[in-house]
Formats: structure tokens, C-alpha cells, sequence
């Protein structure tokens, strides 16, 4: 972790007790008084985050530029990979002690703010807090039970990744942009036949079954909402089975997906970036990412499957949001900070598309796309799918961090044949029977 200005305080790490969430269903806590900022009080917040030293550059940037703006606040930083990062937050929780402001994912969203950790932002909006500038559906991501408890700094939706050159290599033609389910199916089994006999094997993709997102998205495609409003599944063991069986035109008679093994064994890396599959479905920010681990700028992008109907009914999900801790000292000034993270057009310029598409207009205006540049493809690619974006993106129920990570074990067990379609649906139901909305 890195600390920017003076020490934060230490985190005690050694035995305690686990962060035991207790609320179920929506929001936690009241709004707190609208409050405007005195700006004659020097004050000092504590915001931290997670993400790489890149990453933590532009926030320093940014922060020198938020501290000149009012000399009366010093922000103390820092930031730690992702699990250590909810790692910490879990045990600052526990105490009651998240920093005054911290980057949020909308998985955490309701496990934090149903359990009275996180600021209830009405209070402040309209006076520290301009939401004006952001769209209805990435605020409306932010809310529990009609209460703002995160501020969407950035969007993002699901993309299909392809390698045109490693198609070429294969003699094998992309796909079209209203390509179905089964089509990826028939394209994947084409690629992975074309490239059996080369050094090394080419790839149609992985098993993109094993993705919790994804089918969640193939969920909203069906119609079905995934989580309902007080924070329960809002799916069947037959759905899921379903999903887990629409790839399996894939798997027999000849398994044509990437290798589970070779996967692992490349981590942190993965087929697609090694050059090995010719498609990979992902977030649309991780352009930048996949460009620069695969040494190749001519990586394309089109929009996800449509369901059997045509239809494609994607989602701009939040790629992060920004949260306060419901005990700062100074609400104010938390809120002014994110106030500033979110509106400003010089922080737009800093992060550019790093993460996610900003979701304030000002902010992506005030980005400098160069043709061609990784950050102009992402917003001209989140652009030309804004009219299939017809959906709201699912609000992660209490407990989504364990059941999503236990989808993902599992996708891994079945890509080795280590149990069938009706053992992963168990044993994830099992898992989320104890997980979801416990309390």
C-alpha cells in the first residue's frame, strides 16, 4: 500500500473478528443533514482505493488539483491490490472505521450500505454533490432502496473481444454484429478446428460459461431479473443449468475450448493475450489491458450474443463508484471530494478511459482521443452500443463477493470434467443458501 502526505492511521490486521454483516435487503442508514462545506475549517479525509501504481499516479494528479481547489482539506491516499483492498475495508468495518471516502464496486454496493458503513449521500446532493451530470440509469446503480449510497465515476458494458489476425491465420471470418449464442458456438468449434494444427494451437475462446457476469447477462436477456429488491436470487437451479448447457455444442463431440490447464498455467496472463484464442468475452475497458499484454493494436470489438429473439439487452454497469463511511467526521468534505472526482474536466483528462468511460459528459469531452487511441475505440465502441444498453444493470444481492467466487471455482472444476452440469448447480446453490442475505 501506498501513503501519500502523512501516515494513515495503522491497520490492525492481527485477529480480528471478521467483518459479520448483519442487515438484510436495502439501505442502511438515514440521510445525513445537508451540510455545506465551511471552507474557513481545515479538515483532513482519508480516501483510499485499489488498483495498480499507474493507477495511483493519476489519483495524486487529480488529488494536487482537488487540494488547490480548497486549500483547506488535505486528503490523505492510499491504495492496495483488489483483495487486500476489501481485505482491509472488512477489518476498518468491523471498527467502524472506513476511510472518509473510498472506491466502490457495485458487487460490495449492498453489503456495505445495507449495514449502516456508508454515508447516505441525500443529505448532500444538490449541495457538496452535483449529480446532474450523470445518467439516470448509472445513478440510479448507486441506490439502495431509492437511497444514494455510490456515485458512478465511470461505466462500462460487456464486449466480445476477437484477434482479426489470428482469424486470418485460421481462415476463418469474424463474426457479425447480431450474431447469436449459437453462432459463437459454430465459430468457436470453426476456429479451434482451423487452428489444431498450428504451432502453437489456435483457439476459438475459453468455456465463457464460467463467468458469473455473463450469466447474469444471458439471465437478463431470458427477461429475468436476477436479484430482487430485498436482496434474495431471483433465478432457478433450472437456469442456471441452462446457461451452463448453451455452451455445450462446444464441448462435444470434440472440446474446442481453450484449455483449462494452459490457462492456469499462464496466469496472470490468458489465452487471448498470449495470441492462442481469437476471442475472449470481457468488460470493454480492458482494451488498454489486453493491447498491451498481446503486443497487437488491431484487437476489435462487438457487442455481446443476441438471445434467440434478437435481442440483445445489455447493461452500463458502474465499472467503479465512489463511497463515503457513514462515521466521517467531515461529510462535507468527503462529499466534496467525490464532488470533484466525478465532475471535474481535469480528472477527466487524467484518467482518460483507465477506468471505464467517464460517466459525467464534461469529464469525456475534456479527454484527448487520438484516432485510433485505446481510449477513443472505448468510447466509440460504448457509443455504438448505447441503443442496446436498454437495460439496468443487476444490484449485486449481500454476499455476491463469496457466490461470485464460488461460480468461478466451479467453472474451473467443470472446464477440468471434474463434475457435470447438475454437481456445479448444487454445490453453488448449497454455497448460496449460506451466502445471500444471511443475517
Amino acid at each position: 500500500m501506498s501513503i501519500k502526505r502523512s501516515a494513515l492511521k495503522g491497520i490492525a490486521v492481527a485477529a480480528v473478528a471478521s467483518f459479520a454483516l448483519t442487515a438484510c435487503g436495502g439501505g442502511g442508514s438515514e440521510a445525513a443533514p445537508s451540510e455545506t462545506l465551511n471552507t474557513e475549517e481545515d479538515v483532513t479525509i482519508v480516501f483510499n482505493w485499489w488498483g495498480n501504481d499507474d493507477r495511483a499516479d493519476k489519483y495524486e494528479e487529480a488529488i494536487d488539483l482537488f487540494e488547490k481547489e480548497y486549500p483547506n482539506i488535505t486528503v490523505q491516499t492510499g491504495f492496495q491490490a483488489w483483495d487486500d483492498y476489501w481485505s482491509s475495508r472488512n477489518t476498518e468495518a468491523a471498527g467502524s472505521s472506513l476511510p472518509d471516502v473510498m472506491q466502490m464496486d457495485l458487487s460490495y454496493l449492498r453489503q456495505y450500505g445495507s449495514t449502516n458503513q456508508l454515508l447516505n449521500l441525500d443529505g448532500q446532493i444538490g449541495t457538496a454533490l452535483d449529480v446532474d451530470g450523470l445518467d439516470s440509469s448509472l445513478l440510479d446503480a448507486g441506490k439502495l432502496d431509492g437511497s444514494q449510497y455510490g456515485i458512478a465515476t465511470s461505466s462500462n458494458t460487456l464486449a466480445m473481444f476477437y484477434n482479426p489476425d489470428l482469424l486470418e491465420q485460421v481462415g476463418v471470418e469474424p463474426l457479425e454484429p447480431d450474431y447469436t449464442w449459437d453462432d459463437l458456438n459454430t465459430f468457436i468449434t470453426d476456429v479451434s478446428a482451423a487452428g489444431a494444427s498450428m504451432d502453437p494451437v489456435i483457439y476459438g475462446s475459453v468455456d465463457y460459461t464460467g463467468t458469473f457476469w455473463f450469466f447474469l447477462q444471458w439471465l437478463v436477456q431470458q427477461g429475468i431479473e436476477p436479484f430482487t429488491e430485498d436482496g434474495q436470487l431471483n433465478f432457478t437451479r433450472e437456469d442456471m443449468a441452462e446457461w451452463l448447457n448453451t455452451a455445450e455444442p462446444i464441448r462435444t463431440p470434440v472440446d474446442a475450448t481453450y484449455p483449462i490447464a494452459r490457462g492456469t498455467q499462464l496466469l496472470p496472463l490468458g489465452g487471448f493475450t498470449v495470441n492462442e484464442t481469437a476471442s475472449e468475452m470481457s468488460w470493454d475497458n480492458f482494451l488498454a489491458g489486453y493491447s498491451a499484454d498481446s503486443g497487437s493494436d488491431n484487437l476489435q470489438m462487438l457487442p455481446i450474443p443476441s438471445n434467440a429473439d434478437g435481442e440483445k439487452k445489455m447493461f452500463l454497469k458502474p465499472s467503479m463508484l465512489l463511497s463515503a463511511s457513514a462515521n466521517s467526521e467531515h461529510p462535507a468534505a468527503a462529499a466534496t471530494l467525490i464532488d470533484f472526482l466525478i465532475n471535474d474536466p481535469e480528472v477527466g483528462r487524467i484518467f482518460g478511459t483507465s477506468k471505464g468511460v467517464p460517466a459525467v459528459q464534461a469529464q469525456r469531452d475534456a479527454m484527448v482521443l487520438e484516432e485510433g487511441s485505446v481510449d477513443a475505440r472505448v468510447v466509440a465502441y460504448e457509443e455504438s452500443v448505447a441503443e442496446l444498453a436498454t437495460e439496468a444493470a443487476p444490484l449485486p444481492v449481500q454476499g455476491f463477493g463469496t457466490i461470485e467466487a464460488e461460480f468461478k471455482r466451479l467453472g474451473e472444476e467443470f472446464a477440468y470434467r471434474n463434475i457435470t452440469v447438475d454437481e456445479f448447480v448444487d454445490q453453488w446453490f448449497s454455497e448460496a443458501e449460506m451466502s445471500v442475505g444471511q443475517g
